[in-house]
This record gives structure tokens, C-alpha cells and sequence, in this order.
């Protein structure tokens, strides 16, 4: 039985913390991480943008980057042409049509370049707080399924699917908690079901899936 609350409520026990794990200290610099992010990991990207960040500490200085410069700074993180475009075109948008400020709503945070709908939710959730805010990640994706929440793959269907379940204002944090289980019990290929809180509710811990 999949009994929402009790896996929301142990969730939060287990992970008291639900903060996203990329580092940014302003709006926009969330959003360039979440896009270094793509294909790549948390702690990459954490471990440039530090510099990158520094030597480019506005949204101004952005836009008038060397993306050439921007690549360099961002190469380890891979597909970093695309990557460093993205960055210096949505900073150039920002500027230009939003007075400088990220959007604070899905439509326009689409516009932006290389912008999807898991960092538009990322922004809308962490930095606007926005209820039914849902980032769906690959950790999302997988445990998701795995407890039986969902039965498909689609990022699209799976955020619609969810936000019809999760309290408002507990989904974001919900899907923090999903990334942080992920990576400590219920990994890709070895699921520690043995240690999992959460396994009475879940179609794969208890032998249902």
C-alpha cells in the first residue's frame, strides 16, 4: 500500500535536510548549475562553479562572456559548447526581456535557453517557492516506479502523476529527499532494501513489483 504521508513522513526523518545539493548563492546562478548539471554530476558541477562564478559575478558579466572563455571554465562538465552558450544567451535574455530578474513562472522560464521543465521546477520550488513544484530527476524517475507511485518513464507524466498525489507544499522537498535516498539506500543497482524506512510502502522493497 502506498500510503503517501508515511513515506513523506519518513523521508523527512530520515533526511531532515532537503536541501538541493547544487551550491548557488543567487537565482541565476541556480539556474546555470542546474543546466551544467545535465549529464553530468552535482559534485562536478559544484566543483566548477566556484570559479566560474567568480570570474563572472553578474548576470551582466555574463552576458558579456566569451563563451569561448565560459567553455574553458565549464569543460569537465561536458557538452560544454552547448552548455556555455546556453548560459551567456539566458543571461543576455534576462537581462533584455525579464529587467534581470529569472522568471518566476514555467512559460517564461521555458523560453530560456536549454531550459526544461526539471530546472524551470528547480527555480519555481527553490527560489520562489512555488507549491506542486516537482523536479523529476533520474532519482525521481527510478524510485518513483520503484515503490509504485508511478508506471512510467516520462519525466512529463510522472510530474503530472505526482503533483495529483503530494501536498503542495511538500513536493518540492519530497523530490530533494528522493535524490538524497538515491544516492544513499536505493541506489540504481543495488538497493539496500535491508535499511530502507520506506520499504513497507514500496511495490519493490516488499516483493509486490
Amino acid at each position: 500500500m502506498h500510503d503517501i504521508d508515511k513515506i513523506i513522513e519518513n523521508l523527512e526523518h530520515d533526511y531532515p535536510d532537503s536541501i538541493c545539493s547544487l551550491q548557488y548563492g543567487k537565482d541565476y546562478e541556480l539556474l546555470f548549475a542546474v543546466r551544467l548539471s545535465a549529464q553530468c554530476t552535482d559534485e562536478r558541477v559544484n566543483m566548477v562553479t566556484p570559479a566560474l562564478f567568480e570570474k563572472y559575478p553578474t548576470l551582466e558579466a555574463f552576458a558579456n562572456a566569451d563563451i569561448a572563455d565560459v567553455e574553458e571554465i565549464i569543460r569537465s562538465c561536458g557538452f560544454y559548447r552547448m552548455k556555455a552558450r546556453d548560459l551567456v544567451n539566458s543571461a543576455i535574455m534576462i537581462l533584455a526581456d525579464y529587467g534581470g530578474k529569472v522568471p518566476d513562472n514555467m512559460d517564461d522560464l521555458l523560453k530560456l535557453p536549454g531550459v526544461g521543465r526539471k530546472p524551470a521546477n528547480l527555480v519555481l520550488g527553490d527560489v520562489y517557492k512555488v507549491p506542486s513544484s516537482v523536479v523529476v530527476d533520474t532519482h525521481c524517475i527510478r524510485i518513483s516506479n520503484r515503490i509504485g507511485l508511478v508506471n512510467v518513464k516520462d519525466p512529463v507524466k510522472i510530474e503530472t502523476a505526482l503533483r495529483e498525489i503530494l501536498p503542495g507544499d511538500k513536493s518540492n522537498d519530497f523530490c530533494h529527499r528522493l535524490v538524497l535516498h538515491g544516492r544513499a539506500v536505493c541506489t540504481a543497482r543495488s538497493p539496500k532494501c535491508g535499511i530502507c524506512s520506506i520499504r513497507q510502502y514500496c511495490d519493490y522493497g516488499s516483493g509486490k513489483e
